[in-house]
């Protein structure tokens, strides 16, 4: 009796192919796999790059394979969708990607010279995919910017593609100027006691900041991320201190938790 070759470890992405292939029989396949389509899918997408990232920034390496696999299952599912539908497959997509990738290196796969600096290569990338969009068609400015990114994430690109044609603060400190009049703005909101205003100036300045964070160079998700887990871990301190008294903090009082924060901020300096 020939094996059946989806038992066949030792392959790669045929196995892998094979497998949605038959997930999504309609005869033979599994019943919440067939149900599915590209919305319902592209939620499950989203969370598992975000698991990639968040194996990477626990420098969780023994578990990265694995959500790296599972990225990856979300890529050959939209493949097989879109095999189904008849628009695209994933040999296609892998195609479609290979030859992008070459247009964009034409330091490596062309006779641009590759004697350039990091930040020259990221303006010329730029520069190319202005040209694809215009090839493309894409309309305004702004058009082709993702709807599904994240908010933080979106503002950003929203503000690097208008700074592309000179909608733009000169520098951080007019940025930081416009701080102050979206806070100014956001306390009276709060003050009238208006909801939807207080919403949106809250909103306002939220982008503010995602802008002066391009103006400094910083990634405002990553600084996130990582003011994230400073609390995460400072608090984390308050509670193990507490702990060590057989308390827990809602049987502490905010002045003594924010003693051993303060506690915790001070281990970390190393003061």
């Amino acid at each position: 009796m020939t094996r059946d070759p989806i038992y066949d470890v030792t392959d790669g992405i045929p196995r892998l192919l094979e497998l949605m292939r038959r997930l999504r029989d309609p005869e033979t396949g599994c019943p919440w796999d067939i149900e599915q389509d590209f919305r319902s899918i592209a939620p499950y997408s989203i969370e598992e790059a975000y698991e990639v990232a968040d194996a990477i920034e626990r420098e969780a390496w023994g578990e990265l394979e694995s959500e790296l696999g599972d990225l990856l299952l979300q890529v050959v599912y939209h493949g097989q969708m879109g095999a189904e539908a008849g628009h695209f497959d994933f040999n296609s997509i892998a195609r479609m990607v290979t030859s992008k990738m070459i247009d964009r290196h034409p330091h490596i796969f062309g006779d641009e010279s590759r004697e350039k600096s990091a930040e020259q290569q990221t303006r010329d990338w730029e520069t190319v995919k202005a040209a694809e969009r215009a090839r493309r068609d894409a309309g305004g400015v702004l058009d082709d910017v993702a709807l599904g990114l994240p908010a933080l994430m979106r503002a950003v690109k929203l503000q690097k593609r208008a700074a592309r044609v000179g909608f733009d603060w000169p520098d951080a400190g007019a940025v930081l100027d416009k701080i102050t009049e979206e806070t100014a703005e956001l306390v009276e909101a709060r003050d009238k006691g208006d909801k939807a205003h207080l919403h949106e100036e809250f909103g306002d300045l939220m982008f503010v900041m995602a802008n002066l964070a391009r103006h400094l160079d910083i990634d405002p998700e990553t600084a996130l991320r990582d003011a994230n887990a400073k609390f995460t871990r400072r608090f984390r301190s308050v509670e193990n201190a507490l702990a060590t008294e057989g308390r827990r903090p809602e049987q502490a009082t905010l002045e003594e938790m924010d003693a051993l924060w303060n506690d915790a901020k001070r281990a970390e300096r190393g003061a």
